[in-house]
């Protein structure tokens, strides 16, 4: 039965001489594989594959059942055209991040049409938003897919609640009897960026290279705490060297 939906690529396999088999986390189905033929070969279609690449947004027209792991695509074209984020080095590192976080994270072909509309908005805002915010979406990216997942933060940073307890995953008021928290000033920055609604808003927030690493590979240990399967990225090496 054929079905439309918009997909974001995550991965593309070169399959046999001429196609290739792409994960594709769609709309409709959540994450889900598919073989395209003949868009390898010298023939002028071909050129068309070079839309599939990883990162871009598809309207698909898709063959879809239940009863199978690997599907067919009837009709894919681009769904959102990007100007600068395959070419910026900074956005396309980042870009690579966010989509190897969301191939960790999305073990299950699980309908989930709220988490797909966020992750499109924040690849169409990379594209579209100065450096200054796409320094910072790895940070607001990771914190907001994990409420999308289930888990976040809880409370608020104040005064009387300066510390965030990575383990319990609450802000407290003294610094808990591990060494699983952070600091008051990250702590402040991880709320501010909780409550960002619009991305263009995280060019206001200023972090050093080494407080946006020690951040972000906190909110990943956060992941493991209640992800067990979750494994270490390969991305936030090469993305905390481009972007300092």
């Amino acid at each position: 039965m054929l079905h439309k939906t918009p997909g974001i690529v995550l991965r593309t396999v070169k399959y046999g001489d001429a196609s290739v088999i792409l994960s594709i986390f769609t709309e409709l189905f959540g994450i889900q594989s598919y073989i395209v033929n003949g868009v390898r070969s010298s023939k002028p279609k071909a050129a068309r594959g070079n839309i599939l690449q990883p990162g871009n947004i598809l309207d698909l027209v898709v063959y879809h059942n239940e009863q199978k792991n690997l599907h067919r695509i009837s009709e894919f074209k681009l769904g959102h055209v990007y100007t600068s984020m395959h070419v910026n080095i900074v956005k396309n590192t980042v870009a690579l991040y966010l989509i190897e976080l969301l191939q960790k994270v999305l073990r299950q072909p699980e309908h989930n049409p709220e988490l797909y509309q966020f992750a499109e908005s924040v690849f169409k805002a990379l594209d579209t938003e100065p450096t200054a915010v796409a320094a910072n979406l790895p940070l607001y990216f990771t914190l907001k897919l994990a409420i999308h997942l289930g888990f976040h933060f809880g409370g608020h940073y104040s005064e009387y609640t300066p510390y965030l307890d990575l383990q319990e995953g609450v802000f407290t008021d003294l610094p808990p009897h591990h060494s699983n928290y952070l600091d008051e000033v990250s702590s402040e920055i991880t709320d501010r960026l909780q409550q960002v609604v619009y991305a263009a808003d995280l060019g206001k927030i200023e972090l050093n290279k080494e407080r946006r690493r020690n951040m972000l590979y906190a909110y990943l240990d956060f992941y493991k705490v209640h992800l067990p399967d979750f494994k270490e990225l390969h991305s936030p090496p090469i993305l905390h060297e481009i972007l300092g």
